[in-house]
């Protein structure tokens, strides 16, 4: 193709830009980047690519394999509004030597899973609508020495931030409007204080980056916990939206001289941060998941489910991918644990919404995930889970249509969990992947890799190191 480099320099001819940021992505799921000036952006770089050092990069190259290419991907060229005289391109990542695309790139194992998915013959396109939270504090300071270890988080809409007394001679903050302790669910300002946040977001979201919102609402914790709900799109475009979301939601809270964060469980006590996410298979333009089923599902849908459910355990080592995840996964603060389908029931991991009688919005979502995941190797593991749920004839199991968290205990227990810890989804994840393997979408390296980083940097990092709150437990034994 001729001219691969044509739209990017209108843009920046257009808008006076002189600077291409190419962002990508690291295995764990955080954007990293590489600016380069407007002479250097030619037709080579869309086609030849840019080196990089991938010995560098979390979860990629050893160092004496360290060189690797990105290939900006002109589909994903907008202009930068946090950074003036600056357009932004995700770039795919390249292996120089065998000339092949990256195996350990998320965004290439993506593109694998939507392709798998045609050869398959079950359908031609998956739709993924994710509903992504996160926190925004007025500010967060934490450290960890081997003498010391603390976080502060602070924030006007906590109900454990009391302030100063009043004094007449001093100014103090308004601490009236805040909602109370797990009642943050829709309040109106003034007790919403970030509804002007959020609103500058989704047009960001909206107007510069062409990301289609549905709506935007405080959530139920208190202390600025939030969500923005984008409309549906395909696997990729999801997972490029995701990372874009996250990107917008993070920089314009610095705007307001603020911080967010996607952290699963950052207060104690209160509700935490999750990512459910709708899914459905389409095919010639008909979704599939409709029928007669249970809650309007069609066979094909119960089916893929089941997959969910039998792969849940070791989907939660890529879906919730971090030790405080599982802060996050316990009973009482509306985070499902247990493995089983419902309709209507939010404390089921998997779900049939049921707003709308209409096969198009017949969809399952799966509510165990969180925003610390890595949202292209995600959203391509649930899918492979569910098509080999479809090609097993997997059932769901019992509806349970009753509140899950009221079960009695012996009865909880008989049912499928959500792991416990990361280290226990890791497991289950290093016994049960043969799954993702079809198609070659995902390869044993990719899954060693994780498998491995999250070990060393996350698992056994926590495991040793003592916990602030054991010095209240154990100090004076």
């Amino acid at each position: 193709m001729a001219n691969e480099s044509k739209e990017a320099l209108k843009l920046m001819n257009d808008n006076g830009c002189d600077i291409l940021d190419i962002k990508f992505i690291d295995l764990p799921g955080v954007w990293q980047h590489v600016s380069l000036p407007i002479s250097e952006v030619n037709d080579a770089l869309f086609t030849a690519g840019t080196g990089f050092d991938g010995s560098s990069i979390r979860g990629f190259q050893s160092i004496d394999e360290s060189d690797m290419l990105l290939i900006p991907d002109s589909s994903t060229i907008k202009l930068d509004p946090f950074n003036d005289g600056q357009i932004t391109v995700i770039a795919d990542i390249k292996d120089p030597v065998s000339g092949e695309m990256y195996n350990k790139d998320p965004r290439y194992v993506a593109k694998k899973a939507q392709e798998y998915l045609i050869k398959t013959g079950v359908g031609d396109t998956s739709y993924w609508g994710p509903e992504v939270e996160f926190f925004i504090f007025d500010s967060a300071n934490f450290d960890y020495g081997p003498n010391h270890g603390f976080h502060f988080i602070d924030s006007d809409e906590g109900i454990w931030n009391s302030g100063e007394p009043y004094m007449m001679d001093q100014e103090t903050p308004n601490l009236a409007n805040r909602p109370k302790h797990k009642g943050g669910y829709f309040p109106v300002p003034p007790v919403d204080t970030q509804q002007d946040i959020r609103n500058e977001m989704i047009r960001v979201m909206q107007d510069t980056f062409g990301i289609k919102v549905e709506k935007h609402h405080h959530e139920v914790a208190t202390a600025g916990q939030g969500e923005i709900d984008i409309v549906y799109n395909t696997l990729l475009e999801t997972a490029d939206n995701v990372m874009v979301y996250k990107y917008v939601v993070k920089n314009v809270a610095k705007r307001y001289g603020k911080v967010a964060t996607f952290m699963p469980k950052p207060i104690f006590e209160d509700n935490g941060t999750g990512m459910h996410t709708h899914q459905s298979i389409w095919k010639d333009g008909n979704p599939l998941f409709a029928g007669n089923g249970y809650a309007g599902m069609s066979e094909m849908g119960l089916n893929y489910t089941g997959g969910l459910i039998k792969h849940g355990k070791a989907l939660m080592a890529l879906a919730a991918p971090t030790t405080n995840s599982y802060k996050r996964l316990t009973p009482g603060y509306e985070a499902p644990t247990i493995l089983a389908i419902s309709a209507r029931n939010r404390s089921a991991a998997c779900r049939v919404p049921m707003y709308f009688d209409n096969p198009k919005a017949k969809r399952i979502e799966f509510r165990s995930a969180d925003p610390t995941c890595n949202p292209y190797l995600t959203f391509s593991a649930m899918l492979l889970a569910g098509l080999d749920g479809i090609e097993n004839g997997y059932d769901p199991g019992e509806p349970l249509e009753h509140d899950l968290f009221e079960l009695p205990i012996e009865e909880q227990k008989k049912l499928p969990q959500v792991p416990s810890s990361l280290e226990e989804a890791l497991d289950a994840l290093e016994e049960d992947h043969d799954f993702l393997l079809k198609g070659g979408v995902f390869t044993e390296d990719i899954i060693r890799a994780w498998i491995d980083f999250k070990r060393e940097n996350e698992v056994d990092p926590i495991r040793l190191r003592p916990h602030p709150y054991e010095f209240f437990l154990s100090f004076d034994a």
